[in-house]
């Protein structure tokens, strides 16, 4: 009896616990695997999803568009004679006169992918994804040098929630703002990795917040904090620990070796213009057109990016749903202050219980909230959600911090044995959000979709009859050997699909350009006048197609309506709820740019959310598209 009993609840309990068991096991597998191959391994692992997207975008048939066709110009000068100096222009100055981003160490960087790709529209994509899995890997190289495996594994499932959260949408786009979100995450990993003693990563904080300053304007100030507090903690332990100041003098010396060469293109446009970049951006902050919009202000959006439980319900939707967060910042900010006092509760539990990596990891979150306040209040005009899209980052290593300080108190209060029941239920939760994060984005991967899908496949349909037209000579052209000015009308896109028709015709081969007017956005070196033209290529949206029309010597080459009928019927439709909708707020004066600039009512402050959401919708239906060969300036 009692063997039968015995075996019966023996039986019983294998079978019941089998499930956690297996799980045991393979954990205990996991983390016992060398640092280089767990590294490896789930960097393979997380770069799954990146090469799906990367297939699944050859198919789109990519034809960049406004900042991805000025930033196409720059990748392909990258190693000639007009390799930029600086970076992508920005709301720096007044147009045309306008500064740009510090610097171009992003196009740089983009550059060997995409000649190695082919130089193509989709290479442009292939470098970002490059570009991210190497801020993965440092990620996951830096955790494992603070914490081991287990430390290793938890930044893998961060990065996991970190890229499901951005989307697929934003993570393989080199645009400006977005390029530098997962290296940001390696700039406070390397920091704190320099608070804790190793202090060879001042180097890599100098060179990969390098990037992340120059690539976009938000992330000076931020980087340059770190940097600041970086040398704070190296002096500081130099003070108290005379025997390192040589180590400390070298790491220090090789930082700003470092730090000279990566800024050294910037430094040379500053010295050989008049006025040079670096002084147009210190201009214009100390003497901005708007008013900043705050520290009240900041410290709400600050708050608003640490409402949490909001990017943690979204996590259930699709992808994407932390950059969908940020578009939408109004709304109580108790969420985030709550968040704010629970993490300020637990760095005081983890100094408390002397547990030196979280209270040094505490320091970096903290001091990343002052600086982002401080970046917030110092936004000028409106607040547009690239500018802090950055910030999620931070706030979801905040989140880690609690949960790791959790994890500690449990088993330091209850003692190892008594308290894992609690950290297995602790570890089970964090491993389904992470694997079904996975899991959602592995499969998202195979609908990833070019930037700016639609007016991209508009201009895929313009581009390649528009090169036929100018090779065989429609009207003023002259062929493959002629000089072609690019101009436009847009109704609708203030031009994006403009800069990308420039873009296309060079890669195949045509001397084109724009007037003096673009000459920052589309580069000095492509400027041509229209007595130095042949012809002028004119696209033209919307209301505009029939003034070009009628230019004296004016050929159409196509005109193009990218919306079927039911398309065009939901278009008229919402087109008259939002003129009745402006008309009923006494905003008659906006419904004439219904037709002449849409993108400009979508802007206009005194339009309402909910009408700006019809705006949004009228953009992506789209409008009708032309392409025309005139003489040059025949209209101006």
């Amino acid at each position: 009896m009692t063997r039968s009993a015995g075996t019966a609840g023996s039986g019983a309990a294998p079978g019941a616990s089998r499930p956690s068991g297996m799980a045991v096991r393979w954990w205990n597998r996991l983390v016992a695997l060398p640092g280089y191959r767990l590294r490896l391994l789930l960097w393979a692992i997380l770069a799954l999803p990146f090469v799906i997207a990367a297939v699944r975008l050859v198919s789109r048939d990519y034809h960049p568009v406004l900042d991805l066709a000025m930033t196409e110009f720059r990748v392909r000068d990258v190693g000639g004679g007009d390799t930029p100096l600086i970076g992508l222009p920005g709301r720096i100055g007044v147009f045309p006169d306008q500064g740009s981003h510090p610097g171009p160490l992003s196009f740089y960087l983009l550059a060997p992918t995409y000649r190695l790709t082919g130089s193509g529209a989709w290479s442009l994509l292939a470098g970002m994804i490059v570009l991210n899995l190497v801020a993965i890997a440092l990620a996951l190289w830096l955790a494992h040098r603070r914490g081991g495996p287990r430390l290793t594994i938890g930044v893998a499932a961060l990065i996991v929630v970190l890229v499901r959260g951005y989307g697929f949408d934003v993570v393989t786009q080199p645009w400006n703002p977005y390029l530098p979100l997962l290296f940001w995450l390696v700039v406070l990993l390397a920091v704190w990795g320099v608070l804790e003693d190793d202090k060879r990563m001042i180097v890599l904080v100098t060179a990969v917040g390098s990037l992340c300053a120059q690539t976009h304007m938000p992330y000076l100030g931020l980087c340059l904090g770190m940097g600041a507090l970086c040398v704070a903690a190296l002096a500081w332990r130099a003070l108290r620990h005379p025997v390192e100041r040589d180590e400390t003098y070298r790491v220090l010396g090789t930082s700003a070796v470092v730090g000279l060469v990566l800024w050294s293109p910037p430094v040379y446009d500053q010295l050989t213009n008049d006025p040079g970049n670096l002084r147009m951006i210190a201009d214009y902050f100390r003497n901005a057109p708007e008013d900043p919009v705050g520290t009240g202000e900041g410290i709400q959006l600050l708050l608003r990016h640490l409402n949490v439980f909001r990017i943690g319900t979204g996590a259930f939707g699709s992808d994407g749903y932390v950059t969908r967060a940020a578009f939408d910042l109004q709304g109580s900010v108790l969420p985030g202050l709550l968040v704010l006092v629970v993490w300020i509760g637990a760095a005081v539990l983890a100094w408390r219980l002397r547990h030196r990596a979280l209270t040094t990891l505490n320091v970096v979150i903290g001091w990343a909230l002052v600086l982002g306040a401080i970046s917030m209040s110092r936004i000028f005009g409106k607040v547009w959600y690239y500018l802090t899209l950055w910030s999620w980052t931070t706030s979801t290593l905040l989140v880690v911090s609690v949960v790791w300080t959790l994890a500690v108190v449990l088993q330091r209060r209850l003692g190892p044995e008594r308290s894992v029941g609690l950290r297995m239920a602790l570890g089970t939760i964090l491993a389904v959000v992470a694997v079904g994060s996975y899991g959602a984005l592995t499969v998202e991967a195979f609908g990833a979709r070019v930037p700016e899908q639609h007016l991209s496949d508009t201009l895929r349909e313009i581009t390649g009859p528009t090169a036929d037209a100018l090779e065989q000579g429609l009207g003023s052209a002259v062929g493959m050997d002629g000089r072609y000015v690019v101009t436009w009308n847009d109704a609708r896109y203030f031009g994006s699909q403009g800069y990308g028709l420039v873009n296309e015709l060079e890669r195949r081969g045509f001397d084109v350009g724009v007037p003096f007017t673009w000459r920052v956005p589309v580069t000095r070196q492509r400027v041509i006048e229209f007595d130095q033209a042949d012809a002028e290529v004119r696209l033209a949206t919307g209301f505009y197609i029939d003034e070009v029309r009628a230019v004296p010597g004016a050929e159409l080459v196509l005109e193009y309506d990218p919306r079927d009928a039911s398309e065009l019927a939901e278009y008229e439709r919402i087109e008259g709820e939002v003129t009745d909708s402006l008309t009923v707020a006494g905003l008659d004066d906006l419904v004439p740019l219904l037709e002449t600039n849409l993108f400009g009512l979508q802007l206009d402050p005194r339009v309402s959310p909910a009408v700006q959401e019809q705006v949004d919708r009228l953009l992506e239906l789209g409008t009708p598209t032309a392409v025309f060969v005139l003489p040059p300036g025949a209209d101006r």
